[in-house]
């Protein structure tokens, strides 16, 4: 009888210790972003966006569901992404395997010129992994988590990193 219930306290206690040792970190970090805004360092300088210029929109179509987030600073500056087939918290790989489904960009708009606004895309010319974006958390008010991404803009070539991304 003491052997049962030995056996039955250590079935219990190591699925207690492997439950609590398990973690799902796929979709990352909070990171630091303000609610409503995107910011993130590009080249090593921050890019905040304004709340009153941050957006995101979940749509379902059928049993797809996309999502698109944008937010710009009132100097033009800004980010914008867009996730094709969005299943919630985890982490998206910009390039790769999903070349197409999912995609970041950050923009300098020009509102004196708009002609001379400049955007930097991912992925790029093949299909290789150019970033990542991480949900923490998703409801149906708010998304939060992080990204970072290397951009490049295709009438000039330059390369842009994004790095400490987060919203």
């Amino acid at each position: 009888m003491k052997t049962i219930k030995f056996i039955c306290a250590f079935v219990l206690l190591s699925t207690a210790l492997l439950v609590s040792s398990c973690s799902d970190d796929d979709g990352g970090s909070d990171g630091s972003a303000a609610s409503g805004t995107i910011t993130g360092k590009v080249n090593g300088t921050t890019v905040t966006s304004d709340t009153a210029l941050t957006v995101a929109s979940r749509v379902t179509a059928g049993s797809t569901t996309s999502l698109t987030m944008q937010g710009t600073n009132f100097d033009g500056k800004g980010f914008s992404f867009n996730i094709a087939s969005f299943n919630g918290e985890g982490t998206y790989e910009i390039g790769g395997s999903s070349l197409v489904f999912v995609t970041g960009n950050y923009i300098e708009g020009n509102a004196v010129n708009p002609m001379d606004t400049k955007m930097w895309s991912a992925p790029f010319d093949d299909d290789s992994l150019r970033g990542e974006i991480k949900f923490s958390t998703v409801t149906e008010n708010k998304v939060i988590g992080t990204f970072q991404f290397t951009a490049k803009n295709p009438a000039d070539g330059s390369l842009r990193q994004i790095t400490e991304g987060s919203f």
